[in-house]
């Protein structure tokens, strides 16, 4: 479907399935880049900057001229940003936040080739049920929580926790398609003038 070298600057496997059910064909490179939020960052300007600095960094390891795809999605609770845990304790320190209330999600994506790029932030409203401690408990046994953003998976087991959502639910997922596309149509048209 693309004329172009596409590149997922991720390793994450629902990034990679999400990408490929848009019909792009791309080759995948994983960075290392520091996840650290900066002192005075908003979480938006947070989770913009990192899914920037991954596109750029996958640009240094994909082939000249390509287009990268950089994504990163963090957990919201008021300013607190509920990044991946760190153990059990910290798993349920961000379930019981979550418990019985709202937060946001928020998946930025940048797409970069040369010297542009685009970068959107989708924002996704989550509701949670109340959860005990012997639910978070059964959770975090599963092995599902222990390498996502807020200590839950809404596309796996987690998603029994969701009682509604409003926003876009593959952001919430890790890569939302509508506005990927679009990020991808913007940055190869303009390269193509």
């Amino acid at each position: 479907m693309n004329s172009y070298p596409l590149v997922l600057a991720s390793g994450s496997p629902r990034r990679r399935e999400l990408l490929a059910q848009l019909g792009y064909t791309f080759d995948i490179v994983v960075s290392d880049v520091e996840e650290l939020r900066h002192s005075g960052e908003t979480p938006a300007q947070y989770v913009e900057r990192l899914s920037r600095d991954k596109a750029y960094a996958g640009m240094k390891l994909a082939s000249e001229g390509a287009v990268v795809i950089g994504s990163d999605t963090i957990v919201v609770k008021g300013d607190a940003v509920l990044e991946k845990p760190s153990d059990f304790a910290d798993a349920k320190r961000m379930l019981t936040l979550l418990s019985g209330d709202v937060h946001q999600v928020m998946t930025a994506v940048t797409v970069a080739q040369g010297h542009h790029h685009a970068t959107t932030v989708v924002v996704t409203d989550v509701w949670f049920k109340t959860l005990s401690d012997d639910e978070i408990e059964q959770y975090w046994q599963t092995g599902e929580p222990q390498d996502k953003a807020g200590s839950y998976g809404i596309q796996g087991i987690g998603g029994r926790f969701v009682t509604r959502i409003e926003g876009s639910y593959y952001a919430v997922v890790g890569l939302p398609l509508y506005e990927t596309d679009q990020l991808l149509k913007q940055i190869t048209h303009s390269q193509s003038r």
